[in-house]
């Protein structure tokens, strides 16, 4: 958290306010959340950059900049960004400031200080290595079962390993699976080809009702202009403990998974 829909609506809100816009300063409230270059050489080498595009892989907001260099961030659990906030003085959970040419202010927001920054002459040095996007054209039901293959691991633990599909958590892992009446558990190379089909189109349909909705604000998670997203509203399991499945009326559980906690109904997903 956040997911593929709250960095996509990120990416979207956070758009018309910074393109074409040019950095004037950056203030590093916490250097530790800089990876690469140093914090230094982060904040030199940002200023009077323009920003020429911004666009997101899996879980991560790419801003491209003047001269072929991309700021890359990744907001982890309890990261967001907010243009302008209204807190005066800023929340004491502002980690970084982006200043801009038109006065704009981007605060990067981060409870738990996991949040991490880089500043790289490729994006790919950063998300070369993640699977690939599941609301692609490319990403076919054919894909899916390559990718799932053979593999004895969990499908919750599949879906949300970055390597594999890029962009999916716990939240529209559970929901997807829930949609497909897929237990969490299930060996990823055990489903057949109606649950494999069942998955895909459950996959991208709950990704895109979430982005629809802005995104999911069950924690920390708001958009650029502070608003909160309500995909959460839609949940059928995803932190539903405890509450009657909307299908059949069965308690919904949670178990874990991998270290994951898992919502799942022991009926419908059996």
């Amino acid at each position: 958290m956040p997911e593929l829909p709250e960095v996509e609506t990120i990416k979207n809100e956070l758009e018309p306010f910074v393109v074409g816009r040019k950095i004037t300063g950056v203030k590093l409230l916490w250097p530790g959340m800089v990876s690469r270059p140093s914090p230094d050489e982060f904040v030199s080498r940002l200023r009077s950059r323009n920003i020429a595009g911004i666009s997101r892989r899996g879980k991560y907001l790419i801003l491209g900049l003047s001269g072929g260099d991309a700021l890359v961030m990744h907001l982890r659990m309890t990261g967001t960004l907010l243009v302008n906030p209204n807190s005066s003085p800023p929340s004491a959970y502002t980690r970084a400031v982006f200043h801009l040419d038109d006065g704009t202010e981007v605060y990067f927001q981060d409870l738990r200080k996991l949040g991490k920054l880089w500043l790289v002459e490729d994006a790919r040095a950063v998300v070369g290595k993640l699977g690939p996007e599941p609301l692609d054209d490319a990403f076919t039901p054919d894909v899916l079962k390559q990718l799932l293959n053979a593999r004895t691991a969990p499908i919750k633990a599949i879906l949300v390993d970055q390597s594999v599909i890029a962009g999916i958590g716990n939240m529209y892992a559970d929901e997807a699976l829930f949609e497909a009446r897929i237990h969490p558990l299930r060996p990823a190379g055990s489903l057949n080809q109606e649950e494999m089909e069942r998955l895909h189109r459950a996959i991208r349909r709950i990704l895109l009702a979430a982005i629809g909705d802005k995104g999911a604000s069950v924690l920390n998670y708001f958009r650029p202009g502070g608003m909160p997203g309500m995909a959460h509203v839609q949940f059928k399991v995803a932190h539903r403990r405890g509450q009657p499945c909307p299908a059949c009326g069965a308690t919904i559980q949670r178990i874990p998974v991998r270290n994951r906690g898992s919502y799942f109904c022991p009926r419908c997903q059996q």
